[in-house]
C-alpha cells in the first residue's frame, strides 16, 4: 500500500491566491490549477497508482479559516471513505497558539501543523516575513506545544535557513519535524548543491527531523527522473529510509506531469527493499495513521 504524504484539494473560491491576481509562486505560472481540484479528481489521479491513504497539507486558505479548511477535508474523507490525515494551519507566532490548537484538535483527522517559514533572497521565492523565524523564541515555544497534542510540524525552509531550522528542532526535541520537499533545493550549481547538502547533513543529525521526498519539480517546472534520483539518493543516504517518506505534491506537480509518471520516477529512485518504508511505514508512523481516536491535547 502506498501512502501519499503530501497532497492538496481545494475549491478555488476558498483560496485567495487562486481567485485574485496571479502572484509569484515558487512553482511558476499556475493558470492550469486556478480551478477546483476536488477529492474525486485527486482519487482519479492517485488511486490507479496504488495510493490507498494520504496526508492533506494546508493550502493557504485565509488564516482565520484554518478550522473550516480542516473540516472541508474531513468531509471529503468521510464522504469518499478514503483515509486522509490532515496537516492544518495555525499561526505559530500568536502569543499563545494553544487555543487555536484546541479547536483544531476537535477534528480527529488533524495530525500536524504547517506554517510556511521559507524565505529567500530572490523575492520570487519568498513567502515568510523574514529569514530567521526558526530562531524566534515565540515560534519555538508555540511549536514545542505540539508535543502535547501528539502532532508533528511540517518544516518548509531553504538551504540558507537550515542552520536556524536545526536550532528549532533542538529547541523542540519532543516534536517531529517533517522537512518539506527534501529541503527545497533551488540552486543546482556546485556551490548551491554544497550548501544544500551541508544543511541537510545538519538536519539529519537531529533525530526528530524526517525528510519528505516531494515537490522536486517545483523549481525545474518539470518532472526530471535524474533529478528525482539524485535528490532521493542524497536524502536516503543522510536520513535513512526510516526517516524518509513520499509525497506527490499534487495538484501542484500536475502543472507539468501526471501522477503515474511522477510516482514511477520516485519508485525507480528508491531501492526496492526500501519501498515498504518510504512509501508507507514512515508516513504511517509520523502521521499516526493507525490511530483515528483523536490526538492528545492540552499542555
Amino acid at each position: 500500500m502506498t501512502i501519499d504524504a503530501h497532497f492538496h484539494i481545494w475549491r478555488q473560491a476558498d483560496l485567495p491566491w487562486l481567485t485574485g491576481p496571479m502572484q509569484p509562486r515558487i512553482f511558476g505560472p499556475y493558470e492550469a490549477i486556478r480551478r477546483d481540484y476536488l477529492i474525486e479528481e485527486y482519487l482519479s489521479d492517485a488511486r490507479p497508482a496504488g495510493v490507498e491513504a494520504a496526508v492533506y497539507v494546508q493550502a493557504n486558505w485565509q488564516k482565520d479559516r484554518a478550522v473550516a479548511e480542516a473540516a472541508f477535508v474531513a468531509e471529503a474523507a468521510e464522504r469518499t471513505g478514503f483515509p486522509i490525515a490532515i496537516v492544518a494551519y495555525a499561526d505559530m507566532l500568536a502569543d499563545d497558539v494553544r487555543p487555536a490548537l484546541d479547536v483544531l484538535a476537535l477534528n480527529p483527522r488533524v495530525r500536524g501543523i504547517r506554517m510556511q517559514l521559507h524565505w529567500h533572497e530572490n523575492p520570487l521565492y519568498r513567502f515568510a516575513a523574514g529569514p530567521d523565524l526558526c530562531q524566534d523564541p515565540l515560534l519555538q515555544r508555540n511549536i514545542a506545544h505540539l508535543a502535547a497534542y501528539g502532532w508533528s510540524f511540517d518544516l518548509q525552509v531553504f538551504a540558507g535557513q537550515m542552520e536556524g531550522a536545526a536550532e528549532l528542532a533542538d529547541a523542540c526535541p519532543a516534536v517531529t519535524f517533517v522537512l518539506q520537499h527534501a529541503g527545497m533545493i533551488e540552486d543546482l550549481s556546485s556551490a548551491g548543491l554544497d550548501r544544500w547538502r551541508k544543511g541537510m547533513k545538519l538536519l539529519a543529525r537531529r533525530p526528530n527531523v524526517v525528510c519528505k521526498l516531494s515537490g522536486l519539480g517545483t523549481f525545474l517546472r518539470r518532472n526530471d527522473p535524474a533529478h528525482v534520483a539524485a535528490v532521493s539518493r542524497d536524502a536516503l543516504r543522510l536520513f535513512g529510509p526510516e526517516r524518509c517518506l513520499f509525497g506527490s505534491n499534487f495538484p501542484i506537480e500536475k502543472l507539468w506531469t501526471d501522477y503515474a509518471a511522477l510516482i514511477a520516477d520516485f519508485r525507480a529512485a528508491v531501492p526496492a527493499q526500501d519501498h515498504p518504508t518510504v512509501f508507507n511505514a514512515t508516513a504511517r508512523r509520523v502521521y499516526r495513521l493507525d490511530s483515528w481516536e483523536g490526538p492528545r491535547h492540552g499542555a
